[in-house]
């Protein structure tokens, strides 16, 4: 592999009486071998991107709402807005007089109304929020303004996965009789009994 002269990176000065001459460097020979390629423009990539609907700050519905995409909205609504699965950004234009029920709430706006989010809700620094949020998580940043209840909601894991590893021990168990629930009282008495016996 060739490497770079230390020559070929100097500055070329000319001098008065030279004229201007294009540096002939030999871009192959010079270049490292680590060297990465030249970058692509930037396309737009739609088919990894997620739908994302965007009301802007001149809009007004009255009524309900309801969509299968992400939204951004950023105008007046009053009525219902349903994203059951899906996520709904607030804007800091949004004025929104509605019961809302998405996946995910982020609020930068106003918000008068009560939000029930599956997952989570994210109340921004100059948000307002006047309503009751039924959550799994929230997150109130400083500056916000919240007026109302919280209730967070237990995310409950599947139980049936844990359920099948007791009934086998249990039913290994019960196949060996007494000895299986001596061992467990011995080890159960040695553990305690460590502190109770004489030295």
């Amino acid at each position: 592999m060739w490497k770079a002269r230390p020559e070929d990176n100097r500055p070329m000065t000319l001098s008065p009486s030279q004229p201007a001459q294009p540096a002939s460097t030999p871009v192959a020979a010079s270049a490292p071998s680590n060297a990465t390629p030249p970058k692509e423009p930037a396309r737009s990539m739609p088919e990894t991107r997620a739908d994302v609907g965007h009301i802007g700050k001149s809009v007004v519905i009255r009524g309900e709402l309801t969509g299968n995409e992400d939204l951004y909205l950023d105008g007046e609504i009053e009525g219902n807005i349903n994203l059951r699965d899906h996520k709904l950004v607030i804007g800091p234009n949004g004025k929104i007089k509605a019961t809302i029920t998405a996946r995910d709430v982020v609020v930068h706006g106003r918000v008068e109304g009560n939000l029930t989010a599956s997952d989570r809700v994210e109340l921004k620094r100059n948000c307002t929020l006047i309503g009751d949020v039924n959550t799994q998580r929230i997150v109130i940043e400083d500056g916000a303004f919240f007026k109302g209840a919280i209730d967070i909601k237990e995310h409950k894991e599947p139980k049936t996965e844990m359920r099948k590893p007791m009934a086998s021990a249990a039913a290994a168990g019960s196949g060996s009789g007494s000895m299986a629930s001596g061992a467990t009282l011995s080890a159960s008495a040695g553990s305690q009994g460590s502190f109770l016996d004489p030295k």
